[in-house]
């Protein structure tokens, strides 16, 4: 019996969505030359791919030759997030009402931890906040570290990733906002939406002390409003 091959067409498919992974993660793009040898095709086959890619806006082609991430990947992306703000916004209301702090949902981007939907308690007090939008290196704060305890562990990876791991949630103190304390806990992986958490920002010991199983139960809320 001859060995199952893919059909041209699913092999076309793959290869395309290789590449625009491929893309998406290049910092600074990608070149064609780099995307043939990634997909172990010919150049002409590799420009053909992010041609066709390119015509549906998903990747864009500068000045110095190299394909970066366009419009329509963005478009896209805005309906997946706009499925995950929904899922979770009502459980962060709560949190922040409950715990009278700050909450936000938070996202991996690249090497980056980006701040997708943002609540403030409904008090006159003086809160601490951010901007939706906001972001910084995966390596620093509780959200950073909750983000990558979220994937499967790697070798190497740091003790505090894994001890986030281990217990459920991540717990920091300074290391984003002077002063602050940031309690945060992975979302359960779900197919179609990216790496995310729950995290909370406060200036008072006692919330961050006492924010742990209310996010993990928050966290539980998201994941069912999402399956």
């Amino acid at each position: 019996m001859s060995e199952s091959r893919p059909a041209p067409g699913a092999q076309t498919l793959a290869r395309g969505l290789r590449a625009l992974e491929l893309v998406a993660h290049a910092p600074d793009g990608a070149a064609i030359q780099e995307i043939a040898a990634e997909l172990d095709v010919h150049r002409s086959i590799a420009s053909r791919i992010l041609s066709t890619l390119a015509e549906a806006r998903l990747v864009v082609r500068g000045g110095d030759g190299r394909y970066r991430t366009g419009a329509g990947l963005a478009a896209l992306g805005a309906g997946i997030h706009s499925t995950l703000r929904a899922a979770a916004e009502p459980a962060m209301r709560d949190l922040a009402v409950e715990l009278n702090a700050t909450v936000s949902l938070l996202v991996t981007e690249g090497p980056e931890a980006v701040a997708l939907a943002v609540i403030e308690p409904p008090s006159s007090g003086y809160v601490l906040s951010f901007r939706t939008g906001s972001r910084h290196p995966l390596e620093r704060g509780s959200a950073g570290l909750a983000l990558l305890a979220a994937g499967p562990a790697r070798a190497g990876e740091p003790e505090a990733v894994t001890a986030v791991r281990e217990q459920g949630y991540a717990s920091t103190f300074g290391e984003v906002e002077p002063g602050a304390y940031g309690v945060a806990v992975p979302l359960e992986p779900s197919d179609g939406i990216p790496t995310a958490c729950l995290n909370l920002i406060t200036y008072r010991p006692e919330i961050a002390e006492s924010a742990p199983p209310l996010l993990v139960d928050a966290a539980k809320r998201v994941a069912a409003a999402l399956a």
